[in-house]
C-alpha cells in the first residue's frame, strides 16, 4: 500500500504543472483555515455524502421521470454513468495522485471513512457536472437549477478534505465533456411531447359559458409547478361568473364545498384547482352529489388532471365551456367499519407511503421539491420492508401499489393511470430485497425500469396482477408506523395497538373499483 501510495504521488507530481500544485496547495490553506460554524461543516458533510454512489442524482432523476421529465432524468443518469465509468476505470489510473493529508483538515469536517482512490480527477464533481449537464440538454431551465447543486457537490469535496482544486475542476470538465458527447451521439429533444390521454367514453356534461352555476375550491398550498400560469387569473379572465372560494391554509376543502351544496340554489357544476389530494377530496363529494367535476391543474404533479385529458388551465375551462367530459371509474378505500374514500389514481402501503409521511413532516419549512429529496434520501436510508396479507396471502414487500384501472406493465409504481375506463383494479407487489434497487424501480417509468432490468439492475419480483376488490392487512414491524398513502397524502397510519379484525398490530383495509362512477369535464379533442 505504501508504494502504491507514493507511486501515484509521483505520477501526480510529473503529469501536473509547478503552477497548478501550487495552486492546489494554496486553495488548500484558504479553505482550511476558513473557520466556519460546525453547522456549516455538517452541511457540506452530508452533501458530499448524499452525492456518494449517486444517490443524490438517482433521486432527483426519480424526481423528474415521476414528473414526466423523462427524457431529461435519463440524459443525466446516461451521462453520469459515462462519466463515472470514465472516472474511475481510465482516469483515475492513468493521473492518479495523492490527496490532501487529513492532518491539514479541521476534524469536524473530515469524513469518517476518508476515499482511498487516487485522487485525480474528483469522481463525484464529474457524476455531479455529468448529471447537470446532461438534464441540461433536454431542459436546460431544471438543468440551471441544478448547476448550483453540481457545483456544491464539487465544493464539498474540498471542504471536507477530500480532494484538492485541480481534482475538482478536472472532474467538473471530465462531466461536462461526457454529456457534451452524448449531446452528439443522441441529439437532445427539448420539448418533450406529452403522453396520450387515456381512454374513456365522451360524455355531454352541462356547459357554462362563463361560469354561471359553477362552484370552485382552490387550493393554494396544494404545490406549484414552475411553467405554469397563475390559475386564479385565469378562471376570473375566463370565467367571470364562477364562485371561487380560495383556501387559507387551516381551510378544509371539504367544509366549503359541503356548504356550498347545503344552499337552496346549489352549484351546478363542482371544481376544483389543486394537486391530486385536493382533486380526490373534491372529487368524493361530488360524486355524493351527484355532480360534474371541473378539476383545474394547480398543483405539484397533477397526475389524475392529465389523465383526464386536462393538462392545463385552458383545456380544461375549454371542456366547460363546450360541455365536453367522460365517465371514468374511480376505487374506494375502506378502513374497517370506516366510511370509504374515493381514490382516482393508485393507493400504496411501503416505501412510497413513508416517503409520504416524511416530505409531509419537512414540507412546511423546505417546500414540497426539496422536502422531497430530502425524504427520498432518508427513506432510501432507512426505510425496512412491511408485512402485508393481500387476499390471505402473507408477504414481506417494499410496496403495495393499488392502480385504479390498467396500467403500463413493467413498474412498480404506477403513479399515472392509462385508463379511465376498464373495470379493475391493478395491483403491483414490490417484494423485499436489495433497498437501492427497490427505491430505482419505485422511481422510474417503463422504458428507464425494463432496460435497467435487463441490465439486472432491478429486482425481478414485482407480482401483477388485476382485480376488482382487494383486502390488505397491514402488519407493521416494532417501531414502524407505515401508513396507506393516496393522492400523495397518507389517508391512515398504522396503529401499535391490536385490532378488532385480527390480533396483533396494524390495521385492515379493503379496496374496490367502482366502474364509471364520476363525470368529469374533458376536451373531446383530447382523445
Amino acid at each position: 500500500m505504501a508504494l502504491t501510495n507514493l507511486r501515484v504521488a509521483v505520477r501526480r507530481t510529473r503529469i501536473l504543472p509547478r503552477w497548478v500544485r501550487r495552486a492546489d496547495a494554496a486553495t488548500g490553506r484558504f479553505v482550511n483555515r476558513r473557520h466556519t460554524h460546525p453547522m456549516v461543516d455538517r452541511f457540506w458533510s452530508q452533501l458530499t455524502s448524499f452525492a456518494d454512489r449517486g444517490v443524490l442524482w438517482w433521486t432527483l432523476a426519480g424526481v423528474l421521470i415521476v414528473t414526466r421529465r423523462r427524457r431529461a432524468g435519463v440524459r443525466g443518469l446516461a451521462s453520469l454513468l459515462g462519466a463515472s465509468a470514465l472516472t474511475n476505470l481510465i482516469a483515475k489510473q492513468v493521473f492518479g495522485g495523492d490527496r490532501p493529508l487529513l492532518a491539514d483538515v479541521p476534524i469536524g469536517r473530515r469524513l469518517p471513512k476518508p476515499p482511498i482512490t487516487p485522487s485525480f480527477p474528483s469522481g463525484h464533481s464529474a457524476s455531479a457536472a455529468a448529471f447537470a449537464a446532461g438534464v441540461a440538454l433536454e431542459r436546460p431551465k431544471i438543468g440551471a437549477a441544478i448547476a448550483p447543486v453540481a457545483l456544491g457537490v464539487g465544493y464539498s469535496r474540498l471542504h471536507v478534505g477530500a480532494h484538492w482544486l485541480s481534482d475538482v475542476v478536472g472532474g467538473l470538465a471530465l462531466g461536462v465533456g461526457v454529456a457534451g458527447i452524448s449531446a452528439v451521439v443522441v441529439p437532445p429533444h427539448p420539448d418533450e411531447p406529452e403522453l396520450p390521454p387515456p381512454t374513456g367514453d365522451d360524455r355531454a356534461l352541462p356547459a357554462s359559458t362563463e361560469g354561471e352555476g359553477v362552484f370552485i375550491v382552490v387550493n393554494r398550498s396544494s404545490g406549484t409547478s414552475v411553467v405554469r400560469a397563475d390559475p386564479l387569473r385565469v378562471i376570473s379572465d375566463r370565467l367571470p361568473l364562477a364562485e371561487v372560494r380560495v383556501l387559507d391554509a387551516d381551510d378544509d376543502p371539504r367544509a366549503a364545498v359541503r356548504a356550498a351544496l347545503a344552499r337552496p340554489e346549489p352549484p351546478r357544476v363542482i371544481g376544483v384547482c389543486g394537486g391530486d389530494g385536493s382533486v380526490s377530496t373534491v372529487a368524493h363529494l361530488a360524486r355524493q352529489a351527484g355532480l360534474p367535476l371541473l378539476v383545474v391543474p394547480g398543483g405539484t404533479f397533477n397526475h389524475f388532471a392529465r389523465s383526464a385529458g386536462a393538462a392545463s388551465v385552458d383545456l380544461a375551462i375549454d371542456a366547460l365551456q363546450r360541455g365536453e367530459g367522460v365517465r371514468t371509474d374511480v376505487a374506494e378505500l375502506t378502513f374497517g367499519d370506516g366510511d370509504p374514500i374515493t381514490v382516482l389514481n393508485t393507493a400504496s402501503v411501503g416505501v412510497y407511503a413513508d416517503f409520504v409521511v416524511r416530505r409531509e413532516q419537512l414540507e412546511g419549512r423546505w417546500g414540497k421539491w426539496i422536502a422531497g429529496i430530502i425524504a427520498a434520501w432518508r427513506v432510501l436510508r432507512r426505510s425496512e420492508p412491511v408485512t402485508v396479507v393481500v387476499d390471505g396471502r402473507r408477504a414481506r414487500v417494499w410496496s403495495l401499489f393499488v392502480g385504479v384501472g390498467p396500467n403500463d406493465p413493467g413498474t412498480a409504481a404506477p403513479l399515472q393511470r392509462r385508463r379511465l375506463d376498464g373495470g379493475v383494479l391493478d395491483v403491483r407487489v414490490l417484494h423485499a430485497g436489495s433497498r437501492v434497487r427497490a427505491a430505482a424501480s419505485l422511481a422510474f417509468g417503463r422504458r428507464t425500469s425494463a432496460v435497467l432490468r435487463w441490465l439486472r439492475l432491478l429486482p425481478q419480483r414485482i407480482d401483477m396482477f388485476t382485480a376488482t376488490s382487494l383486502d390488505v392487512i397491514v402488519r407493521p414491524r416494532q417501531g414502524q408506523s407505515p401508513g396507506f398513502a393516496h393522492a400523495g397524502e397518507v389517508a391512515l397510519e398504522a396503529s401499535s395497538e391490536a385490532s378488532a379484525d385480527h390480533p396483533g398490530p396494524g390495521y385492515r383495509t379493503r379496496i374496490t373499483i367502482e366502474p364509471a362512477a364520476l363525470d368529469v369535464y374533458r376536451p373531446a379533442m383530447s382523445r
